[in-house]
């Protein structure tokens, strides 16, 4: 039977001693953190390494949640900034795009198409590595996982009008690297009425690491 409480409660549970809360929330939300993870670092190492970092924080600082946002949005928070903690201290290193590890196709699915997608989501990502650690991550936020400018300013913990900069730059260098991949009907992202189109997301989401 699936557990029932809120994350809020799974949170203060935590911090109260209980030994299995923690590990029903990350369950929770463990799919959505390591494509965030995954997307931000653009490498499945490195966003391994800053997923665990993050949990491990949050783990850590469960007791320090001021119930100000979500508590999704406050993991999110902590495993973003972990991830751009590993970015920024590896900023000499280039990293590789995520070719390495693609999605498992699906066996039912047109061949030509899985392979249109694969190309998709490849440039996509590989376009996205060439951003700035900053900017990936308002892109990330705003244009792949649907969170609204407000609330990708709440886990980056920046002011609104900073998200909005990040992403209008980062918008501009992708729409140069991904323009055939824009369609003509394609609508300038929220936030950015008079800007170029929100990056196109891959077809498919990211592949969870292995349990």
């Amino acid at each position: 039977m699936s557990d029932t409480r809120s994350d809020a409660q799974l949170l203060a549970d935590h911090v109260a001693g209980d030994v299995t809360a923690f590990g029903v929330l990350f369950g929770r939300h463990r799919d959505r953190l390591w494509a965030v993870a995954l997307r931000t670092t653009g490498n499945a190492e490195d966003a391994a390494d800053g997923l665990q970092d993050g949990l491990i924080a949050a783990y850590r600082r469960a007791a320090s949640f001021r119930g100000d946002a979500a508590v999704t949005t406050w993991l999110h928070r902590v495993v973003v900034n972990a991830c751009l903690d590993r970015l920024r201290a590896a900023a000499v290193r280039r990293t590789a795009p995520l070719t390495e590890v693609p999605d498992l196709p699906d066996p039912t699915a047109d061949v030509h198409a899985g392979a249109e997608a694969d190309e998709r989501r490849r440039r996509v990502l590989a376009a996205l590595a060439e951003l700035p650690a900053e900017q990936r991550a308002a892109l990330v936020l705003v244009d792949m996982e649907g969170y609204s400018v407000a609330e990708a300013a709440n886990v980056l913990e920046v002011p609104v009008g900073t998200v909005k900069s990040r992403c209008s730059r980062g918008r501009v260098r992708l729409a140069g690297m991904l323009r055939d991949l824009l369609s003509d009907g394609e609508q300038p992202a929220e936030g950015n009425p008079d800007g170029p189109p929100a990056v196109p997301p891959p077809d498919r989401p990211a592949r969870a690491p292995p349990a």
